[in-house]
């Protein structure tokens, strides 16, 4: 049966980029590393909390976009604010909603497991979009803030 893995192309930095994503999501690993004659790295086989992804530095040209992301759900907040800061380390960019740029411009959401639930769950439209107008200020998402929001306080 045919498969679907993310391949995600870096200037020069696959391997690196690849070791700090597996360093940051327990339980995943660099499954191979594919080297040119001259021992550059050319493609990172790695996994993400069972999810296979590969990377190349295939060279300047072709920026990551927001067009493509990785959502990353989490339980509490202790672990969003973990899993956040250290995808901003040493140069990403916030934006908003729970979206962020990482250093090598990768695109992430990273949002409380429950947001679904939160968003519609409910079946009050009023509490819908109270959780909606709070999200819209954050950057961060704050979980303790969005529970208050749906709940009316």
């Amino acid at each position: 049966m045919p498969t679907i893995t993310p391949f995600l192309w870096y200037d020069d930095q696959a391997e690196q980029a690849a070791r700090y994503y597996v360093d940051l999501f327990p339980g995943s690993s660099i499954d191979s590393v594919a080297k040119t004659p001259d021992g550059a790295t050319l493609v990172v086989e790695f996994t993400l909390l069972g999810q296979p992804y590969r990377a190349m530095n295939g060279g300047p040209g072709h920026p990551h976009t927001d067009a493509v992301s990785f959502q990353v759900d989490v339980d509490t907040q202790d672990e969003l604010d973990r899993v956040w800061d250290a995808l901003l380390a040493d140069g990403g960019k916030p934006t908003m909603c729970g979206w962020l740029f990482d250093r090598w411009g990768v695109a992430w959401q990273v949002t409380p497991s429950m947001m679904g639930e939160l968003m519609t769950g409910s079946g009050d439209p009023e509490a819908n979009a109270r959780v909606f107008q709070a999200m819209m200020t954050m950057q961060k998402l704050d979980i303790p803030a969005l529970r208050a929001a749906a709940a009316g306080h």
